[in-house]
């Protein structure tokens, strides 16, 4: 696997906020946290360009509501923010749909690959992707970079964070939306340090 030396780390949604059991319920991939910051740390030893996408819910009570604790990024994030390129702030599931523009920014920079990771998994991870995608990106999301919550659908339906993921995956790959790796294939890449 090739990863230019420009492609953008997008980091979505990182925030304390889901670190709430009783507002989510279960999770998966408790391994998601260490994976990213080793990527973050991967592409900032390697003078790439991270991305940090932070969701500012307009729901009433939301944990991710701007007036909340739970806005602000996790603390690794939060961390390693002074080496990021740039700071998007949305209120949708895309990235590409916030402030400043990503499209925009990544265009001006020259970039045409990005690698996907954050929170959640099925919801901004798969969107930010998806649109990426459909704009003409190369994009690529390591799948245990990512974590997701347990869901419930229509009539009874629902689906464990585990099986969303798997669909993220299917859907995100066999669609043609994006190249589904690991966090390893991408520090082996880029010559970062595969976390223990």
């Amino acid at each position: 696997m090739e990863v230019a030396e420009n492609t953008a780390l997008v980091v979505v949604d990182v925030q304390r906020g889901f670190d709430d059991a009783s507002f989510w319920g279960p999770r998966n991939n408790p391994a998601a946290e260490a994976n990213i910051a080793a990527l973050m740390d991967a592409w900032q030893e390697t003078g790439r360009p991270v991305v940090l996408v932070r969701h500012t819910s307009v729901r009433p009570g939301s944990v991710l509501a701007e007036d909340h604790p739970g806005h602000a990024f996790k603390e690794f994030v939060g961390d390693r923010r002074e080496a990021a390129a740039l700071l998007v702030t949305k209120t949708v599931n895309s990235s590409f749909h916030g402030t400043p523009d990503l499209a925009r920014w990544l265009d001006a920079q020259g970039i045409g690959a990005i690698v996907v990771v954050g929170i959640q998994t099925n919801m901004c991870v798969e969107t930010t992707a998806r649109v990426g995608g459909n704009l003409g990106y190369e994009v690529l999301v390591p799948l245990d970079a990512t974590h997701t919550f347990d869901l419930e659908g229509p009539d009874g339906l629902s689906l464990t964070a585990d099986a969303l993921t798997t669909a993220t995956a299917v859907n995100l790959h066999g669609g043609g939306f994006a190249r589904v790796t690991t966090t390893a294939r991408l520090l082996a890449a880029v010559g970062g340090r595969i976390p223990a």
